[in-house]
């Protein structure tokens, strides 16, 4: 099946021209054919009705009678005379068809006898013989006197130059009409591909937006109806790009919305969790033993409001970023050992929950210039996580140390094998690495939260696994006991 409109065109004109050629040809043809028997008949019966009168005149000069001896005897010189007269060749018949006498043999010796033999019967008929050069008419008719058939005239009559004209003229319409059809065919062609070719280019262009290019564009030069069907498209690409980018910017705009919504109460989530647990464990403590211990009573006790408050602090904060109004915050010197101590000793209980134990071994005077409660928050993170994916019965090791003007902090336990590709994206939010092992409810927040703490504190954080250990080493700039109070923004 034939698809393209050009090849259709083309095949139409071709079909439309070639017949139309063959029909305009075989009408020439035809009329030509019935001109020259026309002309032939005109010209025979001419001769036919010279060719009496001569016989006619013949018979009464001489008083023949009106029978066939004479016409036998008078056969050659009527024959000649006739030759002279018409200047055709001549042959003088019997009425039973025996010649009696020609100006020309050869002319009547061929084997086509069709006008012969009707004469014979008394009809009048030719007989058209074409040779490679010459064509010439064979013509018989009875010869009648007083009612009476007395023998037959056979001519033959050269039309050579009649049909060489016919054919000339035929020749000369078949170049004509050939060269009228090729021009028609030609100018056919040239505006089927003047139509066509911009309609496959808009084809083209049509396919390519389908596809999602819309830098597509069609230029022609031109003002016709084509011309303003490609600015048209071109105005409608322009139309259909504005809207889908258009699109685009409220789908992003959207997306980021929907991402800051769903990280804003993951952290949420994640952040509240950790202290909430502490805090309800303490809680369930000292409602089963509290009173029979004071010290553990106001130990737990301090430990809840403490952690009650910095959930306050931290519920306040994360509205205030909610609502992009926290911008700046105040740092400050602190002495980061401590901290890490009291949250190795909060998170304890936690960790024997899991079966599991804390080993802490930090130096003292390990100053930094930080926000506690932020890096509360860093250490919380980093143990919750420690104390989570490493071993049953096995142990967290905890160190505090300063080397070469950083402060040095190191948290490592056993723990199952971690791919290095799995560990270049441990900071990346959401990631899990035990995906089979998290504990439910766990986002993958915790070391991406981690990670932006560090960076803002302009520190580094680094986790290597082996030997079957994670460890998390956590640096910063230290400081020295006579440094004041310092603010960031």
């Amino acid at each position: 099946m034939i698809r393209r409109i050009s090849l259709k065109f083309l095949l139409g004109f071709l079909l439309i021209f070639s017949i139309s050629f063959i029909v305009l040809n075989q009408t020439v043809k035809e009329f030509i054919r019935t001109s020259n028997q026309n002309l032939i008949t005109t010209e025979l019966v001419g001769l036919k009705n010279n060719s009496n009168v001569y016989v006619r005149q013949a018979f009464l000069i001489n008083h023949f009678s009106n029978n066939e001896l004479y016409f036998g005897e008078m056969a050659e010189e009527l024959g000649k005379n006739l030759y002279h007269a018409t200047g055709n060749s001549v042959g003088v018949y019997t009425v039973q068809g025996d010649l009696l006498f020609s100006s020309d043999k050869s002319a009547f010796l061929q084997q086509e006898k069709h006008d012969l033999e009707e004469a014979i019967n008394g009809k009048t008929a030719y007989n058209i013989r074409y040779d490679e050069n010459r064509t010439s008419v064979l013509f018989s008719y009875p010869v009648v006197i007083d009612g009476s058939k007395v023998g037959i005239l056979r001519f033959s009559k050269d039309f050579t130059l009649l049909y060489q004209q016919s054919i000339r003229i035929l020749n000369i319409t078949l170049y004509i009409t050939l060269a009228i059809f090729a021009a028609a065919f030609l100018f056919s062609y040239i505006l089927s591909r003047h139509i066509t070719l911009p309609l496959g280019k808009l084809a083209r262009a049509s396919s390519e937006v389908k596809n999602g290019n819309l830098d597509v564009r069609i230029q022609f030069k031109r003002k016709d109806e084509i011309g303003r069907l490609a600015e048209n498209f071109n105005d409608m690409i322009d139309q259909i790009s504005q809207q889908i980018n258009i699109i685009r910017k409220d789908r992003d705009q959207l997306k980021e919305l929907h991402e800051q919504e769903k990280r804003f109460f993951d952290n949420i989530t994640h952040e509240l969790k950790t202290p909430l647990t502490s805090i309800l464990g303490y809680a369930e403590l000292i409602k089963a033993n509290g009173e029979r211990d004071p010290k553990f009573f106001e130990k737990g006790t301090n430990h809840i409001i403490e952690e009650s408050k910095r959930l306050h602090t931290m519920v306040l904060k994360l509205l205030e970023v909610s609502r992009r109004q926290a911008t700046n915050y105040e740092l400050e010197e602190i002495e980061a050992g401590s901290v890490l101590r009291d949250v190795c000793d909060s998170m304890a209980i936690r960790a024997g929950r899991y079966k599991k134990s804390i080993t802490v071994n930090i130096e003292n005077e390990l100053y930094v210039l930080a926000e506690k409660d932020r890096v509360r928050q860093l250490f919380i993170n980093l143990l919750d996580n420690a104390i989570k994916y490493s071993w049953a019965f096995s142990e967290i090791t905890v160190k505090g140390l300063q080397t070469n003007g950083k402060i040095r902090f190191t948290i490592d336990n056993e723990s199952d094998p971690i791919d290095a590709d799995q560990l270049s994206k441990m900071f990346e939010p959401f990631y899990l690495v035990h995906s089979k092992h998290s504990e439910e409810g766990s986002v993958g927040l915790g070391l991406s939260i981690v990670k932006s703490i560090v960076d803002e504190l302009e520190g580094s954080i680094s986790i290597v696994n082996q030997d079957n250990h994670t460890t998390v080493t956590v640096e910063f700039n230290g400081l020295q006991l006579t440094k004041g109070v310092k603010s960031h923004g």
